[in-house]
Order: C-alpha cells, then structure tokens, then sequence
C-alpha cells in the first residue's frame, strides 16, 4: 500500500512512519523542511516538503497515494497565539482532507484525541460519548472542530478517525515533553510533587499499529479510541522509578486549589515572557478530568492490543536522553 504520513517528524507521524516501514508499505512523508539526522529513518522514504497550512504543497503530497494518515497537529496545551491551534489543526487538516479528495485518495485516518469526548470527571467513556457542546480548552474546541472540518471537506474520501490517549513512548522528545519533563526528574529524585489528576495512556509503537489497523478494518466514518492503561500521574511516576531501578517517586500531590493557583500564576508570567508555562491551565484541566477512556471498540473491531505499562516504559526510557 502506498501511503502518507503528515507529522511524521512528531511523535505520532513517526510511530506511524515506523510501522508502516515494518508492514512494508511505501511511505511518503510531508515535512516542513528536509528532515535531518535522527528526525525520521529516511531511508526507504518519499520525503515531500510542505505544510499543511500552505494548499500549494498539497497536491503533490497526496499525488497517487491510497491512504493518508493525518499525524500532524499543534499537541500544546498553551500557545502565546491561540490562534494558532486553529490555523494548524483545523484549517490544516481541512485542506489535507481537501486535496486527498480532488486527488482520488481512497481513505483518510486522522488522528484526533480523547479530549473531544465528553464525561463527568474520574467517570468512564466510549466513541458514543462525543462531546456536544465546545470543550473548555482551545486546545480540544480545536480537535472538535478539527473532526468536524475533515468530515465536511472529504467528499467522496472515506474517513476514519483514531482518538489516542495520552501519547508516550519514543521521540522525538520536545522542552515540554512528558518523558523529559516528569519522567528523567523522577528517575533522578528530583520530581518531589506532581500535579493532582490522571489519564489514558497510549505507547507509541502501539498506536503506529493502531492507526494501520484503523486503515486496513475501520469504519468509514468511525471513531476508535486508543488507550493502553488510566492511572494517576503519581502512579505513573512510581511505576517509572520501578522500572528505571532508581529514583524516587514523588512523595507529594499537589492540592487542587494550590496547583489551580500556580498554573494561573505561570500563564501570566508565560504571556510576559512568550515561553510555555510549568503547569498549564489546559493541561491541569485535562488532568483533573481523570476520565477512564474505553478502548474495547478498537480491540473488538480492529484487534488492537494494548501495550503493557511495563513494556512500554522499558522500551522508553532506554530511548530516553541521559543529557
């Protein structure tokens, strides 16, 4: 099968890229710039540059391909230009839609989230919860408008969407992100608190071969949640130190009320300084809704298989930067 994947120099992009190769798929990549050493195996790659926010890049990207898996995003919680969120994933991944139609692309797989789901907070979801009303976040109103755009603008092109949990495994590895944020400290001893709340999780090599699988068994029109294993953050740090074999877990949970008052607090200081903040607001919220995501249509239809919380933490912090 001949695909492409955009995001694939991301998290989510290049676990796909990587499992495609696996499959032996012909895989073409859209990026941004020509990706450089490390970022993808280029390899047995089409490497295509261009942007989805820019349509004139477009149609050469989706040129005679059979799938597309729409892997691209804005991931952050906050931006200084919220606006951004919808330039990226909405208008973005209209255009993608857009072009794969008029170019006669048979099935788009976009990759959406959890959070356009809706539940009352610690309580349980499935793919029949979508959330009615705008979530509380740009972030997820622009998932949820994201969904909505592909839909509309994919014509004739069979649409399948994979809602992932919480994404962590292998790189590439941002400032912001989890495994260097919350998982390096821990392992160091140096991870004393942790915000309040948890969430789903998904291992990346687990979700490449999710999203193949929604490619080759899914539903047009369906939606199949990804998600591995719910747990709090300070059980997910403890089973981090576990499996590294040093560290300490945090000894520590931030009450609501004081970690509300500090991701206020780091918002204001980042729009001073135009820098993400340590907590923020978005990410707290998600947090604290700590619903339980139900991943029982994916295994039933498309027999997915969640990744053990072991083995993926095993597999990530042996990938994981010492520096």
């Amino acid at each position: 099968m001949r695909i492409l994947v955009t995001g694939a120099t991301g998290k989510v992009g290049g676990a796909v890229v990587r499992a495609a190769l696996a499959a032996g798929h012909e895989v073409r990549v859209l990026v941004r710039g020509h990706p450089g050493s490390g970022a993808l195996p280029v390899a047995g790659l089409d490497v295509v540059v261009g942007d989805v926010t820019d349509p004139a890049t477009l149609p050469a990207a989706v040129e005679g391909v059979e799938v597309v898996f729409n892997a691209m995003g804005v991931p952050e919680q906050w931006l200084a230009d919220p606006g951004r969120f919808d330039q990226v994933n909405v208008a973005g991944s209209a255009r993608l839609a857009r072009a794969a139609a008029a170019a006669g692309v048979r099935r788009l797989v976009h990759t959406s989230t959890i959070d356009v789901f809706d539940a009352p907070p610690g309580g349980r979801f499935d793919e029949t919860s979508l959330a009615s009303r705008p979530k509380g976040t740009p972030y997820e109103r622009s998932k949820q408008r994201a969904e909505q755009a592909v839909f509309a603008a994919a014509g004739e092109l069979e649409v399948v969407v994979v809602n992932p949990a919480t994404v962590y495994g292998l790189g590439p590895y941002g400032p912001a992100s989890m495994e260097l944020r919350m998982f390096r400290p821990a392992l160091r001893g140096l991870l004393p608190v942790v915000p309040p709340g948890g969430f789903g999780l998904v291992f990346t090599e687990g979700l490449g071969r999710g999203q193949l699988a929604a490619a080759g068994l899914g539903r047009p029109g369906a939606r199949y949640i990804l998600s591995d294993i719910h747990l709090s953050l300070r059980a997910l740090t403890a089973a981090v130190v576990s499996v590294g074999g040093r560290g300490r877990a945090p000894a520590v949970t931030l009450p609501a009320a004081l970690a509300e008052l500090l991701a206020t607090g780091g918002e204001a200081a980042a729009r001073l300084t135009r820098r993400p903040p340590p907590l923020a607001r978005g990410q707290l919220h998600y947090l604290r809704w700590n619903a339980v995501p139900d991943a029982s249509r994916a295994r039933a239809e498309l027999g997915w298989e969640p990744t053990p919380l072991e083995d993926g933490l095993r597999h990530t912090l042996a990938a994981l930067p010492r520096s």
